[in-house]
């Protein structure tokens, strides 16, 4: 089965900002999701409801998968310093 792969705006600009070369990598990663989004290496977060990260060196994507209608949010990308700082802003905002 495959999974519709929907990347946040905020997620979107964070790869803009990144070398093409990572960009790149990070991109072709976010795509192999749609066919398995619990690849090896991938951690669940307990921060968040099916929420999910995987490595692509330094940096992290940050994701939640929707296994009932098939659909993966790629909520955050970032460098490891700083993605998780840049979650917890995102979830105490929601919160508000």
């Amino acid at each position: 089965m495959k999974y519709q792969v929907k990347t946040a705006a905020g997620a979107a600009r964070d790869i803009k900002k990144l070398p093409e070369q990572i960009a790149a990598q990070i991109l072709s990663t976010i795509d192999k999701l749609a066919y398995d989004p619990r690849p090896p290496g991938a951690k669940k977060m307990e921060s968040i409801a099916n929420c999910y990260r995987v490595h692509e060196g330094v940096y992290r994507i940050v994701y939640v998968i929707e296994d009932d209608i098939l659909k993966i949010n790629v909520v955050t990308v970032g460098h490891r310093k700083e993605v998780y700082r840049r979650l917890q802003e995102k979830i105490r905002h929601r919160a508000q």
